[in-house]
């Protein structure tokens, strides 16, 4: 048997959100919980500079509000999520997530209380790391959380230059 294209995609995103949750637990089993979170933290600071500087230059876009956008919505694509993008401009994008697969497996797993406690720490590290990437100039503000019972995460991306 040879696998496709999209079943080696599918094999590496499941290999990829699992051991990402793998290597919470046993950090957490090792060093408890709030040590696995301020460690997860410092990965997610990392983590999206890898991620927009690889899809930068896969895209051909650099700096700006408008690329962000799209190498971000490239990125919520690939790993799962359900979104949209409300009335994109020049100065203000607003993506309102309607599907969180992190919140989905941390429910999943029986973790769901737990996941505001990450999703507030780890997606504002993640999304203001992604911000910076595009430039100075670029704030992130995230408004609304599905962890947070919401129906939908609200993310907010703001020239304020």
């Amino acid at each position: 048997m040879k696998l496709t294209g999209k079943d080696t995609a599918e094999y590496l995103n499941h290999c990829y959100s699992a051991v990402d949750g793998l290597w919470f637990v046993k950090t957490e089993e090792k060093y408890g919980f709030d040590a696995a979170l301020d460690l997860d933290e410092e990965v997610w600071k990392v983590m999206p500079k890898i991620q927009a500087r690889f899809l930068k230059h896969k895209l051909g876009i650099s700096r700006g509000l408008m690329s962000l956008i799209k190498c971000f919505s490239v990125k919520l694509n690939l790993d799962g999520f359900k979104f949209k993008i409300e009335k994109p401009n020049r100065n203000e994008v607003k993506i309102i997530i309607s599907s969180c697969p992190w919140h989905n497996i941390m429910v999943k797993s029986n973790r769901a209380e737990l996941s505001e406690k990450v999703g507030s720490r780890i997606c504002s590290a993640e999304y203001n790391v992604w911000a910076k990437e595009f430039g100075n100039g670029i704030s992130f503000k995230l408004e609304d959380k599905i962890c947070k019972g919401s129906r939908f995460c609200i993310l907010t991306f703001r020239n304020i230059k």
